[in-house]
């Protein structure tokens, strides 16, 4: 693992946030901004836009989703997951905090918390789904909430570990592994878990958001790259292909936002405090995790580099997915995709945060 850490190390000398990146949360209020204002101006754009779908999957939103996905598998190297083997502790300890950890906490703080907040008069009123059925809106908030913690981050985290000077070559053994494994849980414990907080659950389309969202750009990342890198070799690969693909993913995940905004916009102006009583339980959730990722760390005597990347992995989300998936299931204008841009909207200033406690409390770890 060592070899893999420093050819990785090597690969991410240098990384950095981009400008989209790094100012992701003010790219996130402008399309609030720009959404709500299309709303108002061309109230049925979008609408016309989500009508073109098959199968209740709207075309446009698929096509912009794909895009948002495609750049982030094209950068996975899937041989490196053959070498966790060699380090089976702490990828053993993400998977747990991933999936036997993560998603009942993001279940019990959403339900505690806007349970809460629905019962003192915080959140308030209805919402007709894309199935017909009508549901209190603190529900589907919570429902997007699950979506996000079922969701393990393969895409920023990797900056957020070099960032915080962490094991470069588990992050993307990692990376590889939770694409993997959302392939088999993401469906399923969806499914009970928005069960549990009595909303529909339709099977076929949750199984269809996976693969679609997950498993299309997935193969296509995975072959391409393969395609692209016997052509014309890996150098050309990593220093002209990768580049140029470096803001398609943000761009397609804020062309969306735009849509979703002009569906959201009467509701926030309505009801401002919306996006604060939805961002305090991710809040919450976020810093718990991260806070149970590193203390087992510390607990399984793990070196701070690989502390530092299983911290970071079980704290972020993949807000991609799911967003895709609340879009697909209950549609975009839906309070569950709501619930999973205020995911986006305060993750970048958290993990931020995040990694620059990791730096200054990396003395705690042995080397």
């Amino acid at each position: 693992m060592s070899q893999m850490c420093q050819v990785a190390e090597k690969k991410y000398q240098g990384k950095s946030l981009s400008i989209f990146e790094k100012y992701l949360t003010l790219w996130v209020l402008l399309c609030i901004g720009l959404g709500i204002t299309l709303g108002k101006v061309l109230p049925s754009l979008a609408l016309t836009l989500d009508s073109w779908s098959v199968y209740q999957i709207s075309i446009p939103i698929a096509i912009c989703l794909f895009f948002m996905m495609y750049p982030i598998m094209v950068k996975i190297d899937f041989s490196e997951v053959v070498k966790a083997g060699k380090t089976p502790k702490p990828v053993a300890l993400t998977l747990i905090i991933n999936w036997l950890i993560k998603p009942f906490t993001m279940f019990f703080i959403a339900t505690f918390f806007l349970t809460l907040f629905h019962k003192y008069g915080l959140i308030f009123g209805t919402e007709i789904l894309k199935n017909g059925q009508e549901v209190e809106l603190y529900k589907s908030y919570i429902s997007g909430a699950i979506l996000l913690g079922i969701a393990p981050c393969t895409a920023m985290v990797l900056v957020w570990s070099w960032l915080s000077k962490g094991n470069m070559g588990l992050t993307l053994v990692m990376v590889a592994i939770n694409s993997l494994t959302m392939l088999i849980f993401y469906a399923p414990l969806g499914g009970y878990l928005l069960g549990e907080n009595d909303m529909p659950i339709p099977w076929e389309t949750i199984i269809l958001s996976v693969l679609i969202y997950v498993a299309l750009p997935l193969v296509s990342g995975y072959f391409s790259r393969k395609w692209i890198i016997n052509k014309k070799g890996k150098e050309f690969f990593e220093t002209k292909f990768i580049p140029k693909l470096g803001t398609v993913s943000i761009i397609a995940l804020l062309t969306t936002l735009v849509l979703l905004f002009s569906f959201k916009g009467e509701v926030i102006i309505k009801q401002p405090l919306t996006i604060l009583w939805i961002a305090i339980p991710l809040f919450i959730q976020t810093v718990l995790i991260f806070i149970i990722g590193y203390i087992l760390a510390k607990i399984f005597k793990l070196p701070y580099a690989d502390a530092a990347p299983v911290a970071m992995i079980g704290a972020s989300n993949h807000f991609e997915v799911a967003i895709a998936t609340s879009a697909m299931l209950f549609g975009l204008s839906s309070g569950a995709s709501l619930a999973t841009v205020v995911g986006v909207l305060i993750e970048v200033p958290l993990m931020l945060m995040l990694v620059k406690f990791c730096l200054r409390t990396k003395t705690v770890f042995p080397k």
